[in-house]
């Protein structure tokens, strides 16, 4: 191993540049080190104020939730939005810019159509298909990256001649685009739900309907449920609720996964889930549903927590 050589005689100054990466790397973690030798009581005290301030954020957030649902939700999902958005332009992350205003574009077009009044016809299905679309496409980002980063671990990324890091940055990379753009269209589409089936008028997030429901009518998507030989319409298969209630298939199941509702959209009755997604392969899509809900708080509010916890350490002269 070759020795460090002094810039202008000071030894912190040394040059680097004529050692191995891996030489190199060993001197600068000996030198962390050292920095750092004698500093435990401060290390001690920086962890006691990450727990405290991530007890005090989580109290806060429950209670948020649970007083002011509406207000909660939507800083949720302005932080989920903006946040990674602001990363990406500090550390000029141009491909996942790139992906986040093809999204972003996208989703403002949909959430325009869901919005305007009066609603048209086609709109309920454009909306569901695109965002039940997303949900899939990230399910299955989520699952090539999974797969990726499994794969890594046992080796297989050898045989085709890929380095580990490489195989590890693609796998991690892939799941980070799944679970954001799930989570995002998630949120996004429990907007447009609210919108399009408050506009039709067999849904009330607060009282009761102002339309009464006829029986051959979709509460989702306002549309026919059977067509008569003399009508224009496509033939669809339906779904009985619980509560006696008819829908299009493809409605119901865009409202319960994509539009995160696990009630009857007329008289909100409980959905059965385990009883509408009976097949074992559509289980794993209700579970990914779940699993992106518990991964809001991560995304949205960890970059925020770590943020006041710098700021605290910051103040008190901690490093």
């Amino acid at each position: 191993m070759a020795d460090p050589v002094a810039v202008d005689g000071d030894p912190k100054l040394e040059d680097l540049s004529h050692l191995s990466e891996e030489e190199r790397w060993r001197i600068e973690h000996q030198r962390l080190h050292e920095k750092h030798r004698g500093h435990e009581a401060m290390h001690a005290e920086m962890v006691l104020i990450l727990i405290a301030v991530l007890l005090v954020a989580q109290i806060l957030l429950v209670q948020w939730k649970q007083r002011h649902a509406r207000s909660y939700n939507a800083v949720t999902l302005f932080g989920l939005w903006t946040i990674p958005l602001y990363f990406t332009l500090k550390l000029l992350w141009w491909r996942f810019f790139s992906t986040w205003v093809i999204f972003s574009a996208v989703t403002g077009f949909i959430i325009y159509k869901a919005t305007r009044r009066p609603l048209s016809g086609t709109t309920p299905r454009l909306v569901y298909k695109w965002f039940y679309l997303l949900y899939k496409v990230s399910y299955g980002l989520g699952l090539l990256g999974y797969f990726a980063v499994m794969f890594t671990f046992l080796g297989v990324n050898l045989i085709f001649m890929i380095k580990p890091e490489t195989a590890m940055d693609f796998g991690v990379v892939t799941i980070f685009y799944g679970l954001y753009y799930g989570v995002l269209g998630r949120d996004f589409a429990e907007i447009c739900a609210d919108k399009i089936a408050a506009t039709i008028g067999y849904y009330s997030t607060t009282g009761m309907p102002t339309r009464h429901l006829e029986p051959n009518v979709c509460a989702v998507c306002g549309q026919k449920i059977i067509i008569h030989e003399e009508e224009d319409g496509i033939i669809e298969k339906t779904y009985r609720l619980g509560c006696d209630h008819l829908f299009h298939e493809f409605c119901i199941r865009g409202w319960c996964i994509v539009g995160k509702k696990q009630t009857c959209p007329y008289c909100k009755e409980k959905v059965d889930l385990k009883r509408m997604f009976c097949n074992p392969w559509e289980r794993p899509h209700v579970l990914y549903g779940q699993l992106l809900d518990w991964l809001r708080y991560l995304v949205a509010w960890q970059p925020v927590i770590i943020g006041i916890v710098q700021g605290i350490n910051f103040v008190l002269g901690l490093e």
